[in-house]
């Protein structure tokens, strides 16, 4: 059959133009692409294979505040202020409206800038044109307070400021700057920056020192906003002090800990499952785990890591559902069960070996370790047999049951201890009514950073919501009150009486809460203020003020039963693999809640 159609002259020559240009832009767009193509391939076959492309976004920081200068006559320090005006990068031949350092044998030309929060990268400095065209040395001196910035790596001749050290990352050291021209080094965690002219007689111009502001460029997807903005600011806090740990693995720390620490690492999965969804990073600081801990040995050393291991890729599956991922941990999962099972006595009790810890404040009594570690042993078997029913494996879920079944005829005493006692009520060994007295004994004292998210899961599983916002408040919001823009890897809450905010000079009448402070690994200045383990609240709040709880794998069933306590409303976004669930809870006059909710349609909600 043939199908005759007329086409006017006028609208066959609209139409053929159109199509003659898309047809330019496609072979131009090729064109260009292939060029692109060619010179990614060009450049790539230059370095063979020794190019590693960075993963890290790169993003330049101005300081918002200069806290301190040599002299405040402008003999030693001229024109500080400049340092504080944005600088495109581009030094040019004049000198003029620099910032100008000077040294000479009485004084030394100093000044200490603040970046406003706390961030991870490094410093540039852009040296202008001089005189003189050789260089000149500067000490710099980075520091996550005031105090630290402005102290000496290990000198003992200052009470309270010899812990400071270049343990892990650079934080103080010496550099010489060039004749016009700029020079980057880094990188560590800070927000403070000290900068010194080492060199005497000369005059070294500035135009500008800037962060090296290293993150992933990722959004933010998951939110919580209350009528309560001490929580808010917490929420937001515990966020980005993860953030700031998603390098190219996650650590627990950015000056101090750049490492992958698998116990530490479980508050850190829950706030980015939270915050920012599934992330790369996640696995693959897991894998790194169990490729680097070839069995028997345990993951950091320490037992309670691997446990923490087997519980967040029970986690990591719920919130995402990858089930060609969980099925590359089958055989060392189940050679780890196995293996903790067979450090399982007759009557139950556990007996790991390897580093038995928990978390710092309880590191010296061995009876609530053994407590914290019977509690999460059986947690770890309750969350393997999870995922062996997951993967379909009989055999491991069997294995996981008796296990667990075993270890839940012995029950160990809390002895009084917060971190025991909410260990024990999440294992199901102690009844949460039980708990939560233990724990909220005298408020915020003896909370922790670390172990203090499990302390507030538990009061969750007691019913006691007011009560745990009201220590999120107190605890982690003592922390903003002295300053803090991230979560501390310790803090003793006890200490915030009469203490020196961290963004203020040394006083001698006041306790430096960085300085001063410590135990362990994190004495005084060494102690890091960005800690991922800290940031609980965060997962906290979405999980049980908005509500907001995971009932089946890959978020396809989650239910959503908010807890406002004295809040009058509360409303966020919650990411699930199929898109974002949005939330808004509204307290009505009679107390009963208004809740409005959006989730994608692949998402059952349940109330």
């Amino acid at each position: 059959m043939h199908i005759s159609v007329k086409i006017k002259p006028a609208t066959f020559y609209k139409y053929f133009n159109k199509m003659k240009t898309c047809l330019f832009c496609f072979l131009l767009f090729s064109l260009l692409w292939g060029n692109i193509s060619a010179q990614n391939n060009v450049l790539e076959k230059r370095f063979e294979n020794n190019l590693i492309k960075d993963e890290i976004s790169r993003a330049y920081v101005t300081p918002v505040k200069i806290i301190w200068l040599s002299d405040d006559e402008e003999k030693q320090v001229k024109n500080p202020d400049v340092l504080l005006t944005k600088f495109d990068g581009q030094l040019s031949t004049s000198g003029e409206g620099m910032c100008v350092l000077r040294s000479d044998d009485e004084t030394q030309a100093s000044v200490l800038l603040d970046f406003g929060k706390e961030l991870y990268g490094g410093i540039e400095i852009a040296a202008a044109i001089r005189g003189e065209k050789k260089s000149v040395r500067v000490r710099i001196r980075l520091g996550e307070s005031v105090s630290e910035a402005m102290s000496d790596c290990i000198d003992n001749s200052v009470p309270g400021m010899g812990s400071a050290t270049n343990d892990h990352s650079l934080r103080d050291y010496t550099l010489e700057l060039p004749w016009l021209g700029t020079v980057e080094v880094g990188n560590s965690g800070f927000r403070f920056v000290r900068i010194d002219l080492l060199d005497k007689g000369v005059e070294l111009p500035i135009r500008s020192v800037r962060a090296i502001f290293r993150y992933r460029d990722i959004p933010y997807l998951g939110s919580f906003k209350c009528d309560n903005e001490r929580l808010n600011e917490i929420w937001e806090t515990g966020a980005y002090t993860v953030h700031l740990n998603m390098q190219e693995y996650l650590w627990d720390g950015i000056k101090r800990d750049r490492l992958v620490w698998l116990g530490d690492i479980h508050p850190e999965i829950m706030t980015i499952n939270t915050v920012f969804g599934d992330h790369e990073v996640v696995k693959k600081s897991l894998d790194f785990g169990r490729d680097t801990t070839p069995l028997p040995g345990w993951m950091n050393g320490i037992s309670s890591y691997s446990l923490w291991w087997i519980i967040s890729h029970r986690d990591l599956y719920l919130y995402h559902g990858d089930l060609d991922y969980l099925k590359e941990q089958q055989e060392y999962l189940s050679a780890l069960i196995r293996q903790i099972a067979s450090r399982i006595g007759h009557d139950g009790r556990e007996n790991l070996d390897g580093g038995r810890f928990l978390d710092w404040p309880t590191a010296r009594d061995s009876i609530v370790i053994h407590a914290g570690l019977q509690s999460l042993t059986v947690m770890a078997m309750e969350a393997g047999k999870d995922i062996a029913g997951w993967l379909n494996d009989k055999e491991l879920k069997d294995t996981c049951t008796k296990t667990s079944e075993l270890l839940q005829k012995y029950h160990p005493s809390d002895h009084g201890n917060k971190q025991a006692a909410a260990l024990l009520a999440l294992a199901g060994i102690l009844p949460p009514d039980q708990a939560s007295p233990v724990i909220l004994k005298n408020g915020a004292n003896d909370f922790a950073t670390f172990y203090g998210y499990y302390m507030l899961e538990a009061l969750a599983k007691d019913g006691k919501y007011r009560e745990a916002m009201d220590i999120i408040s107190d605890y982690w919001g003592a922390m903003l009150d002295l300053g803090a823009t991230t979560f501390w890897e310790n803090f003793n809450y006890e200490e915030r009486q009469n203490a020196l905010p961290i963004d203020q000079l040394t006083d001698p009448s006041k306790f430096n809460i960085h300085a001063d402070g410590g135990d362990h690994c994190y004495i005084g200045l060494r102690a890091s203020l960005c800690h991922g383990w800290a940031s609980g609240p965060t997962a906290w709040l979405t999980a049980h003020v908005l509500g907001i709880q995971v009932i089946e794998p890959g978020s396809k069933v989650i239910r959503i039963r908010p807890n406002l306590g004295d809040l009058a409303f509360a409303e966020g976004s919650f990411p699930t693999p199929y898109g974002v669930v949005t939330v808004k809870h509204v307290k009505q006059a009679d107390g009963s809640i208004k809740s409005e909710i959006k989730a994608p349609k692949e998402v059952k909600i349940i109330r």
